[in-house]
């Protein structure tokens, strides 16, 4: 369904994003406008809280609706306010990972794992048997907590298991929202390292949002600055905007 809803767009580009958004609460009035066109891999959107990032993320992803836009990742045009084009979130197959991980606490690991490959409405029964899902399992190492909840697992392990619930269904890009947030230092640099590993391996388009200038530093190859809404400057290597 998708091929057929999408149009052609330069496949040199990775990521081909202008949004625009006026988002209102109460009497306050803040306006969105990022836009970014680049042929990096791993792009990170950097700035302080409160300039937009996670409202540009979920744009992209689809789950808010943006009042203008052209959206395109990996050459697929996904949203064209002007022409018409508007696709779904699960149309986009963009795999999305919250700040908090948004796991399901009355599902264990595999069950959580297992439920973006579910059909219908019914949760993944415990007994999953599916190779995709043990494929991720393996891969991040989560075959002896399959049976745990989510409050039974460490912050580490939390996030292993939204990735490779992100990852089972093959998406076409990888978006985080503040991925480390909630980590210790010393688990925050082995879990950064794991996750270039993983890109540099699947060659999987990678955005990434932080006001961390470490994750900046260990994993952007192009960086986003916004600030109050706003490309302040960039996108840019980061090693010429460190020089």
């Amino acid at each position: 369904m998708f091929h057929a809803i999408a149009q052609a767009t330069t496949t040199a580009l990775t990521w081909d994003v202008q949004v625009r958004k006026i988002l209102r609460q109460g009497t306050s009035r803040f306006e969105l406008d990022v836009g970014f066109q680049t042929a990096a891999q791993r792009v990170v959107l950097f700035g302080p809280s409160g300039a937009g990032k996670t409202q540009t993320l979920r744009m992209i992803t689809g789950i808010v609706a943006p009042d203008q836009a052209r959206i395109a990742v990996a050459g697929r045009l996904l949203c064209d306010t002007d022409r018409g084009v508007h696709t779904s979130p699960q149309q986009r197959h963009l795999a999305y990972v919250f700040q908090d991980y948004a796991l399901f606490p009355h599902l264990t690991v595999i069950q959580n794992v297992a439920f973006a490959l579910r059909k219908g409405l019914r949760n993944p029964g415990k007994a999953v048997d599916d190779p995709r899902v043990a494929r991720w399992m393996a891969s991040f190492h989560l075959e002896a907590i399959a049976g745990h909840y989510p409050h039974q697992i460490s912050g580490g392990q939390r996030q292993r298991t939204a990735l490779a619930r992100a990852l089972v269904t093959e998406p076409t890009a990888l978006l985080l929202d503040e991925p480390f947030a909630a980590l210790d230092k010393r688990l925050r640099e082995r879990l950064r390292d794991e996750l270039r590993d993983l890109q540099t391996q699947l060659g999987l388009p990678l955005l990434l949002i932080t006001h961390d200038d470490d994750d900046v530093g260990r994993l952007a190859e192009q960086v986003v600055f916004i600030e109050a809404g706003r490309v302040v400057e960039g996108p840019g290597r980061h090693d010429e905007l460190q020089a």
